[in-house]
């Protein structure tokens, strides 16, 4: 479903978080932070506002999120936005070989940093995803805390333009 700004800035607070808190995966805290800050003037504004609340967040609660989210071709229920996501991404049909190499650099990533391999799929494709993982793996933990939060906010910003009309 789709709303106009105004539509957003008039919710219930109840209903403000039920409707924004999918746009951070699993993190309906997010949005709940951000309630009391409407009326928002614009999308932007509120992709602002929301990523304001993860930058000024605990590193534990920044930790929460990046690991809210689900390993790439991973065998876990997704949220439906995470499953449209995927399959954009060419991520839903892949060869044997392909689901090996995820799960290889999935475990892999996991091991290293303790958080799953987060990317902006709707930006990328299969190949792409692919090439990235040995990128980022040899990034430090700080470095790839921080892309990840980086990835976050993409996926955010485009989950907004899905939810809000221009």
């Amino acid at each position: 479903m789709s709303y106009s700004l105004e539509e957003i800035n008039q919710l219930s607070p109840e209903d403000f978080v039920r409707t924004v808190g999918p746009i951070f995966e699993h993190s309906p805290w997010i949005a709940g932070r951000g309630e009391g800050m409407r009326p928002l003037a614009s999308r932007e504004k509120l992709h602002e506002a929301l990523c304001d609340i993860v930058r000024n967040a605990t590193a534990e609660e920044q930790l929460k999120l990046i690991r809210a989210h689900p390993d790439l071709v991973g065998r876990v229920v997704l949220t439906a936005e995470s499953k449209g996501e995927q399959s954009a991404a060419g991520l839903t049909n892949l060869t044997a070989d392909e689901v090996a190499a995820f799960d290889r650099y999935n475990r892999e990533y996991q091991e290293k940093f303790g958080f799953p391999f987060v990317i902006c799929a709707r930006q990328n494709k299969k190949d792409a995803i692919l090439a990235a993982f040995p990128v980022r793996l040899a990034n430090d933990g700080a470095t790839e805390q921080r892309t990840a939060l980086g990835e976050i906010f993409q996926i955010a910003l485009l989950r907004i333009q899905d939810l809000i009309n221009p």
